[in-house]
């Protein structure tokens, strides 16, 4: 790459102090044995399912024709609404933290943070261990000159404040389902959650408690990165009402997509087992061996559609692969445009290198 040239291709990780010059780009992450690997994992996964499920995929493909296409629409519509929802509330949690208030510093709008945030969650559509969570703290840091740890400080406040909002529907939805009676193939979700909430917890508090005592050992660059990240997060978390509030209406949303989609193809479930299904499909993300819980989360929330509330199989089938066209399948075609816009914009505004002379 001639000097004085910028490259378009996004790195996923960036330090705050690292040079843009020869990032890791998301297509080249997405050829790295690690995504291909788990990519060809996923789809065993999903061989495996529609083996242990003993669906019919032309029966499947049949009924999908037949949804509702007003109410599938709606669920499209509530999927990437939220998006803006999501990054409404980034914005003030970055006012929150002091990062927008940098002399100089001009912050992106809320339908640009909503792009920046799409383009995340379209990177943890494609490449394993929410490495997209990294991609958005450098984007913010492209787009409005914030250091990468201040804001990846605000995006593990969300992720914390997500986790523990997620849990709360998690088990009210299930009280409300099944009342006491909690049945076995439930529980490793419940114990999954309980073990991300209370490892969150436990880091955040780490944060908390060893920042006196630990940032006077940090070398110097450390410790301004480590500062800027303490910051980030304690920062972001200081109007807890704000960010837990939303979060809890965000999984509401979540579990309306979830039974949009369900009543668009004829099956009568109710809001409390289309909250529990979000929930739970959410919550199988967290495993970090495939994008997005590729073929996790279709096998467990068939397991439950299925064993659990004794839907056909077909219906079931039906209801994962039109909601997963809803959350996943069409944001990786979304995501694909927004990405391709965004490095054709950077190729165009790039400064040419140096002419010889």
């Amino acid at each position: 790459m001639p000097d004085g040239s910028r490259s378009p291709a996004s790195p996923l990780v960036e330090s705050d102090s690292a040079p843009s010059a020869g990032p890791v780009s998301l297509a080249r992450r997405l050829r790295s044995p690690h995504t291909l690997v788990s990519l060809g994992f996923a789809a065993a996964i999903l061989w495996f399912a529609v083996r242990r499920l003993d669906v019919d995929p032309a029966a499947i493909w049949a009924q999908i024709r037949q949804a509702n296409p007003a109410l599938l629409g709606a669920a499209f519509c509530f999927w990437y609404g939220s998006f803006f929802v999501r990054a409404w509330r980034w914005r003030r949690m970055l006012g929150l933290a002091g990062v927008a208030a940098a002399p100089g510093r001009v912050m992106p709008s809320t339908p640009q943070l909503a792009q920046i945030m799409l383009l995340a969650w379209f990177a943890n559509s494609l490449v394993p261990a929410k490495l997209g969570d990294a991609y958005r703290g450098y984007l913010l840091k492209r787009e409005a000159s914030v250091p990468f740890s201040a804001g990846i400080g605000t995006i593990l406040a969300e992720r914390f404040a997500d986790a523990m909002m997620l849990l709360v529907v998690l088990a009210g939805s299930g009280l409300i389902v099944f009342g006491r009676q909690l049945p076995p193939q439930a529980r490793p979700a419940l114990t999954l959650g309980a073990i991300v909430l209370v490892a969150g917890a436990a880091g955040l508090s780490l944060m908390w408690l060893t920042r006196d005592t630990l940032l006077p050992h940090l070398p110097h660059q450390v410790r301004d990165a480590y500062t800027h990240l303490h910051g980030g997060v304690f920062g972001a978390l200081r109007n807890p009402a704000l960010v837990f509030g939303l979060g809890g209406l965000l999984w509401l949303g979540d579990g309306t997509r979830v039974w949009l989609v369900a009543h668009s193809l004829g099956a009568g479930i109710s809001p409390a087992i289309a909250l529990l299904v979000a929930v739970m499909g959410a919550l199988l993300t967290v495993i970090p061996f495939t994008p997005a819980g590729l073929g996790v989360v279709e096998l467990g929330i068939g397991s439950m559609l299925i064993g659990v509330f004794g839907l056909d199989p077909v219906l079931a089938g039906s209801i994962i692969v039109l909601d997963r066209v809803v959350a996943y399948w069409s944001l990786l075609v979304v995501g694909t445009a927004l990405y391709l816009h965004r490095t054709r914009r950077e190729y165009q505004t790039a400064p040419l290198g140096p002419q010889p002379g």
